[in-house]
């Protein structure tokens, strides 16, 4: 983005606060864990009809959770990416949103997802402060854990989970296992991201597993992680009985995890977002519209 591009950008958020702070939380990186909430939620649907309302609330419950996440981040984490050549234009850091309207935004997101929660059903509720704690946890732990993707991974785990309870009111050792391959997924990816934070991180103290041990050993861990994920994947087919269509889709995603990694290296980091943003925003919904026509073709979803 040019220089005139961002002057131009932050004028119009200082005059639009709830653009601003949508553009703060990355409201669009929903699309990473929202296609596996749906996967869990349509699953534990069948054989009856879909519960829209449930659907919604699912829905609101998420997005609100994350968008507080991220609000928190961006807060906690203010002061460390002031000195972050890629993070120095957050709009914390430059005034684009206040720290005033950043809190505001983080205590609105998150009374919508206590409230969602609770209208989902009480065990959703109950076990909403555990969700949060979690998606809090995050910021700190890259305070003293270089294991802190494994904090992001755990939190975003919940999402698959979350919503089988909220449709069936228990718990499901196949939700379990989507959510386990889902946090690995996204633990994974976070190691490739983090790469090219790897001389700040070092020279301010920020724990990483890039930091620590090194982008070759970090893309390593990557892949294991996916390979795990991949398996977890292949066992909540199995738990939930989907058919094949589901497995067509995870053929689709492992050309997808193996693309990701064969074009960034331990030392050529040069096609790092084409390999977080666009190979990982498509294995959600890739999966997710294998699940659905899955279910849709033998029968075990009705309008």
């Amino acid at each position: 983005m040019s220089t005139a591009t961002a002057q131009a950008e932050e004028v119009i958020d200082r005059a639009n606060p709830v653009r601003a702070f949508l553009r703060l939380v990355v409201i669009e990186h929903s699309v990473f864990a929202l296609p596996f909430a749906y996967v869990a939620a349509l699953t534990a649907m069948h054989p009856g009809g879909v519960h829209w309302v449930d659907l919604l609330l699912i829905t609101v419950a998420m997005v609100s959770g994350r968008t507080f996440a991220m609000a928190a981040n961006r807060i906690v984490d203010r002061e460390l990416d002031a000195h972050n050549p890629r993070t120095r234009n957050r709009e914390l850091v430059t005034g684009a949103v206040s720290l005033t309207t950043a809190v505001t935004g983080s205590a609105v997101a998150l009374a919508v997802f206590l409230v969602s929660a609770g209208l989902l059903n009480g065990l959703c509720l109950a076990l909403s402060p555990i969700a949060l704690a979690l998606l809090i946890l995050y910021p700190y732990g890259k305070r003293f854990t270089w294991a802190c993707h494994g904090l992001l991974g755990l939190a975003q785990a919940v999402a698959p989970l979350g919503a089988w309870i909220a449709v069936t009111g228990h718990w499901s050792w196949s939700a379990a296992a989507l959510g386990i391959g889902v946090g690995l997924w996204i633990g994974g990816f976070d190691l490739i991201y983090a790469l090219q934070d790897l001389e700040h991180d070092r020279a301010h103290g920020v724990h990483s597993l890039p930091a620590r041990f090194g982008p070759a050993v970090a893309l390593r861990v990557s892949t294991a992680s996916h390979v795990v994920t991949f398996g977890l994947f292949v066992a909540f087919g199995v738990g939930a009985h989907l058919g094949a269509l589901w497995y067509v889709g995870l053929a689709l995603v492992a050309v997808l995890f193996a693309y990701e990694h064969s074009i960034v290296g331990p030392t050529d980091w040069s096609r790092l977002n084409r390999a977080f943003f666009t190979a990982n925003g498509v294995v959600g919904i890739v999966l997710f519209g294998f699940a659905l026509a899955d279910l849709v073709v033998h029968g075990h979803l009705r309008g």
